[in-house]
């Protein structure tokens, strides 16, 4: 029988297809891992390669001259007047991201009994063996570089014992891979083994990018088999491998010293190259864990097995973990894209964007909370590092200073040119807000406020200071245009007024750029404007409307639900202080439709219900993606059911569900168990991170629940459960247990 696994997975197929192939990654390199042990195939992706289409060149439409009389006509009742604001170019998608090429390892057909492959999430190990084989793929967070191991476990030292034969090469043939594209390879035998290089330039452009990959060959005979390498007889060969976009021509001679430098004097390579990256990984992935007391029969299946039992505990564990594992791994340089940091396919949906109205939110929604300041770091990455194009959307669109976020990037440009009548992206503007919310959140977990966060909120508020000019009949500013991403009112246009969304970021954005400028004129006029901000509306449903504006109704069957902003993410609208508008938001939940079954909109309607103490909502938005064929083997998802389109939408935003459901916080708030499914009525949620600044362990069963709170900073909080409200007086240093009896 196979042991029980809670960290890892595995299957006893290599991947027949490359979303089933296991993954690898150190948030730059990410590796594909497909465990063939006759054609090996490790697929190369890097977060910075993007093909350029010609929006590289793309700048923010000219509108600001034209925004005073687009007002003018929306407030006087234009519903159709924001399609008209545009300067008519055609919809323009994002450089799309693309995979590099594959690493591939042809060896003779041999005895294949005993064949397993796995990967091991404390590690970032994904490996496959058999009798004569075994191959072992990491991406090293410490050296920034994809190692692959191969040896043959049955050489043995006897005469007639036959070791690797190998022929080894980079192949760009990828599907959806351009015609165009001018791709170059290189191959020298060096003292270790050989050198392979394949440069390949994008059509049309003069970017290009190589990979470069150092062969070490223990044992047997290394020669040159063009486009690669033939090794015969070795006991192992150790494949080191990097990828980088570049202009002009780059010294690949040189990268392959870099290479060679990884090498240690007089110790065994690939153990020290592991342990090296297994110091950073196993730190970061062991701080936080969920345990919900599963089957060890069924912890010991193969993913694709227990993916076929969708109530099961034991699979909730594991796509937990998986979710963990796979959204560290593809967080570093830059957060996750919709496709995490992997992908086989040059033709990625919608371009393999980062989709910041949503998807990057959803996906990094667990980093605070489950304790990954690495995923915060590269989101951070990414906001601080388009500053500047932000503020040329701000200028050029709205005539404004400050910053405006753009609904898509490709991790290069900042600026705003994707956006049609359908998709009016270029009337958001709570963008810049929903983006900074979770570097408000890691601020507020670790107690120290970061000088770049305090200087991003200002540069929001100056904005809405500049873009909140126009009044109501009572005095209250308006938001207008207002866009709420991506839906319409059922009897206007995209571009309308008062987006729920926008009222909720604008008063967010102000209040919070205040508290980090404490003392200042700027804070005091930030305060005055957000009290200006017009209240929420609820519409005739009892619902939380769309739109405050009157005369616009709601359009319920949406796959996203950006109105509920003010509930999740924000604590804006919550059970305790705003009870009434916390019925309104649940209402519009209840009314809310699935669409077009996204596994984001699923998810993202979990996260509100959990806000909303709502289990039974979680439950079922869970059992919507479990039961619906979302995950392939490789546990990485898909955005559709019956695993239609790879996306990690589903895969990274999973944890953060279940946290939610568990464990909520605010600076001064503690809710337990505030939505628990039914399902599980036993586990333990290790490693919590609260945003008044305590660790917390908790344990439940049917019985009774306890948590034991770690503070690192003295604060008095209130507890919620289901028994009501209490305050708890914490000291720094001093560990906090609480029992809950009626839980």
């Amino acid at each position: 029988m196979n042991a029980p696994m809670r960290h890892g997975t595995w299957e006893p197929r290599p991947a027949a297809r490359w979303e089933d192939a296991f993954l690898s990654g150190n948030g730059r390199h990410g590796a594909m891992v497909f465990g063939d042990p006759h054609d090996d195939r490790v697929i190369v992706t890097h977060h910075t390669l993007v093909r350029p289409n010609g929006s590289e060149r793309a700048r923010p439409p000219r509108l600001a001259a034209e925004l005073p009389a687009l007002q003018d006509r929306l407030l006087a009742g234009d519903v159709t007047a924001a399609e008209r604001f545009t300067d008519g170019r055609e919809l323009q998608w994002v450089q799309p991201f693309h995979p590099a090429f594959q690493v591939r390892l042809r060896r003779p057909a041999d005895d294949t009994h005993g064949y397993r492959r796995s990967v091991d999430f404390t590690t970032g190990v994904a490996g496959a063996q058999c009798a004569g084989w075994s191959s072992h793929v990491f991406v090293s967070r410490a050296d920034d570089v994809i190692v692959q191991y191969v040896t043959s476990p049955g050489l043995t030292s006897a005469p007639s014992s036959l070791g690797l034969t190998l022929d080894i090469a980079l192949d760009h043939r990828l599907p959806g891979a351009p015609d165009g594209l001018a791709v170059g390879h290189g191959a020298v035998l060096t003292p270790e083994g050989a050198l392979l290089t394949l440069r390949a330039a994008y059509p049309g452009s003069d970017r290009a990018y190589t990979g470069v990959t150092l062969l070490v060959v223990t044992g047997g005979r290394t020669s040159l088999a063009p486009p690669g390498a033939r090794v015969e007889d070795a006991e192992s060969v150790l494949l080191l491998t990097r990828v980088r976009r570049h202009i002009g021509e780059p010294d690949t001679v040189a990268e392959g010293r870099k290479l060679r430098a990884l090498l240690p004097e007089g110790r065994e390579p690939y153990g020290h190259l592991l342990n090296r990256h297994a110091d950073l990984h196993r730190t970061a992935y062991s701080r936080a864990s969920l345990n919900l007391d599963a089957d060890d029969a069924e912890r010991s299946l193969p993913g694709s097995a227990l993916l076929g039992r969708p109530t099961s505990p034991a699979l909730l564990e594991r796509l937990f973990a998986a979710g963990r594992y796979h959204l560290l791994s593809s967080s570093g340089a830059l957060p996750p894209r919709l496709t995490g940091l992997w992908t086989g396919d040059w033709n990625t949906a919608w371009s393999g964007a980062f989709t910041t109205n949503a998807n990057l939110n959803l996906q990094t929604a667990s980093a605070a909370a489950a304790a990954l300041p690495e995923v915060t770091r590269a989101h951070a990455n990414l906001v601080h590092g388009r500053l500047p194009h932000w503020r040329d959307n701000a200028r050029l669109i709205f005539g404004a200073r400050g910053v405006v976020a753009p609904t898509h990037t490709d991790g290069e440009s900042g600026h705003t040119y994707h956006f049609a009548r359908e998709y009016p992206h270029q009337l958001w503007t709570a963008g810049a807000d929903w983006l900074l919310k979770p570097l408000v959140d890691h601020d507020e977990t670790r107690g120290e406020q970061d000088p770049r966060t305090a200087h991003a909120l200002a540069e929001v508020a100056v904005f809405f200071e500049d873009f909140l000019t126009r009044t109501d009949t009572d005095g209250n500013l308006v938001v207008v245009p207002s866009y709420s991403p991506e839906n319409r009112p059922a009897n206007a246009s995209w571009g309308a007024i008062n987006a729920a969304m926008d009222l909720s970021a604008a008063r967010h954005a102000l209040l919070t750029a205040a508290a980090y400028h404490p003392g200042t004129p700027e804070a005091g006029r930030w305060r005055a404007l957000a009290a200006k901000i017009p209240p929420h509306r609820v519409n005739d449903d009892g619902a939380l409307a769309e739109w405050a504006w009157p005369g616009l109704d709601d359009t319920y069957d949406h796959r996203h639900l950006s109105h509920l902003y003010g509930v999740w993410p924000l604590d804006e609208i919550n059970p305790y202080d705003t009870p009434r508008l916390a019925a309104a938001a649940h209402r519009a939940l209840e009314l809310r439709g699935a669409e077009n079954d996204s596994a984001h909109g699923h998810l993202h309607h979990a996260l509100v219900a959990a806000r909303l103490r709502d289990g039974e909502r979680v439950a079922h938005a869970l059992g919507q993606v479990l039961g619906g064929d979302f995950f392939h083997a490789s546990l990485m998802s898909a955005h559709y059911p019956n695993r239609d389109v790879y996306n990690a939408d589903a895969a990274h935003t999973l944890p953060a569900v279940l946290v939610e459901a568990l464990v909520q916080s605010t600076p001064d708030r503690l809710v337990l168990l505030p939505a628990l499914p039914a399902t599980y009525p036993t586990g333990e949620l290790r490693g919590v991170r609260t945003r008044f600044g305590a660790e917390l362990d908790l344990t439940w069963n049917p019985q009774e629940a306890h948590a034991v709170l770690r503070p690192t900073r003295t604060h008095r909080v209130e507890l919620r459960t289901s028994s009501g409200a209490e305050q708890l007086d914490l000291v720094a240093g001093e560990d906090h247990v609480l029992t809950l009896k009626a839980w």
